[in-house]
């Protein structure tokens, strides 16, 4: 606090209403910003670099970049500020509650009359908290579904293009291609990374997000599987796997992906996202791709079990049937009762047809005795008398012949109504064709050359526009139909005797 060199105590018990100077003064009053200037370089100057261990609240960035925060214990809280650059080096992303130690200088802000600590480079407080850090974050990303086993996808049996995201330099990406080599030569493409330190975390989500947008039929050729690692190491040297974009760039990654991040005992959120965790990176390789050789036998095997598939119904049908040909009868045996039947048959017939023959001679010599010619002779006049005996009656065969004649007349008449010639008296035409066959339809008369058209008293013939004049034809004049007259019966003679 400063005052005037003169100043007494009864100054501060009888004040006046305007202020005064009295005497010997040497101070005159200060402005607010003229104590605050000195205020903060008396602060500045006694705290120009601090070392503190506090737990974070309050996080805050900025749309500038800059990170505005609060570091707390059990009984003060100091406010912070690290700017743009400084937050650009952090190592892990600030949280709420995570315990750090944040290394500056105090400084204080007249705006607010307060004062902060002008943070420049921040760590976590020990492995305990930053496995607090991991337990957090893995909380929430679970919740996320990102973890999630069914959304796990299925590595593919044998991938053409395998791509790896690791350091160029590092021991990972030799055992990789060894092992490769080992059990199935493949095609790899590295996409060289950082796997620790400032920027690792961001490399890593780039190569992973720039493998999955690789097209299919581009220049770079999109690989089928995906091998994210690197060597063991301690827990912040694995940190950058950790880091939440790394595991939202596996989660999202359109490829199946391998997360082989240090030794078998080594754990990160990578492990979770990715679709298949291995132990080491030379297991995601063994997990990569089978053995060529277990293959090319395998496919031997198979071959040789398909051959004796189809062989083995062969050999079985075979045996089969050599088992029932042992159950059949001999061939003589089985045609021997045949051909005994046969023979007795056969003798049977001959002795039956000797029968026959034997019984068909004997009616003949009984039948044979009584034919003489004077029974002959005597049954034929006895046919003779008979047959002169009938006689044919002639009106029996005239009336046949008047029913005929009937019948032949009605038909005539009919006849003659049908003729078409007959219509032509009353004038109309019947064409024919140059056969002579009447032509009732016009596409049959358009495939003639020439047509004949039938008048009452003549035949035209019709001939092409361009052919001679058609001639005139006078129609035969068609002799009368004889009518029939009935004749008057003649006399029916009597038949002679044929015998007579």
């Amino acid at each position: 606090m400063f005052m005037p060199a003169s100043f007494d105590s009864d100054d501060l018990i009888s004040g006046g209403l305007v202020a005064k100077e009295k005497a010997g003064d040497n101070q005159a009053a200060l402005s607010i910003t003229e104590i605050s200037s000195l205020l903060k370089r008396t602060v500045e100057d006694r705290f120009a670099f601090v070392r503190v261990r506090g737990e974070l609240s309050g996080v805050k960035r900025a749309a500038s970049g800059h990170l505005y925060l609060a570091l707390k214990d059990e009984g003060a809280r100091l406010d912070g500020v690290m700017w743009k650059g400084s937050v650009a080096r952090l190592g892990f992303q600030p949280e709420d509650g995570l315990e750090v130690i944040a290394t500056g200088k105090l400084t204080t802000y007249p705006g607010r009359s307060n004062y902060q600590i002008v943070i420049e480079r921040m760590e976590i407080a020990g492995e305990g908290a930053l496995l607090a850090l991991l337990a957090k974050t893995k909380a929430r990303l679970e919740a996320e579904g990102l973890f999630d086993p069914r959304r796990k996808r299925r590595l593919p049996f044998l991938p053409r293009v395998i791509g790896v995201v690791t350091s160029p330099t590092g021991a990972v990406i030799r055992d990789i291609l060894h092992r490769l080599a080992d059990r199935f030569p493949s095609r790899v493409i590295l996409w060289p990374v950082l796997v620790q330190g400032q920027g690792a975390a961001e490399q890593v989500a780039a190569a992973v997000r720039g493998f999955s947008e690789l097209a299919e039929d581009g220049p770079v050729p999109r690989p089928d599987l995906l091998i994210v690692g690197r060597g063991g190491g301690s827990i912040e040297d694995l940190w950058a796997f950790n880091e939440e974009v790394v595991v939202r760039a596996l989660a999202e990654c359109t490829i199946p992906t391998i997360s082989a991040v240090g030794h078998e005992t080594d754990t990160t959120l990578a492990d979770f996202a990715a679709d298949m965790r291995a132990p080491t990176p030379t297991a995601a390789a063994e997990m990569a791709v089978p053995v060529r050789e277990e293959l090319l036998a395998q496919v031997a095997e198979l071959g040789l079990r398909s051959r004796r598939a189809v062989v083995r119904p062969v050999v079985l049908g075979r045996e089969r049937l050599e088992a029932r040909a042992q159950r059949l009868p001999a061939p003589e045996d089985l045609i021997a009762a045949k051909a005994q039947a046969l023979d007795d048959a056969s003798e049977r017939l001959r002795r039956g047809l000797a029968g026959v023959a034997q019984r068909a001679a004997l009616r003949l010599q009984r039948s044979g005795g009584p034919l003489t010619p004077a029974l002959l002779a005597g049954r034929l006049r006895q046919a003779q008398t008979q047959l002169s005996a009938q006689r044919l009656n002639p009106a029996l065969l005239q009336s046949h012949i008047r029913a005929d004649r009937q019948r032949l007349d009605s038909v005539t008449r009919i006849m003659a109504s049908l003729n078409p010639d007959n219509v032509l008296k009353r004038g109309y035409a019947r064409v024919s064709g140059a056969d002579g066959r009447t032509v009732m339809d016009a596409s049959v008369a358009a495939t003639h050359a020439g047509l004949m058209l039938h008048f009452r008293d003549g035949v035209v013939q019709v001939a092409p526009a361009d052919g001679p004049m058609p001639q005139v034809v006078p129609a035969p004049v068609a002799a009368p139909a004889p009518r029939a007259k009935a004749k008057r019966a003649a006399p029916v003679k009597q038949q002679d005797d044929l015998f007579g």
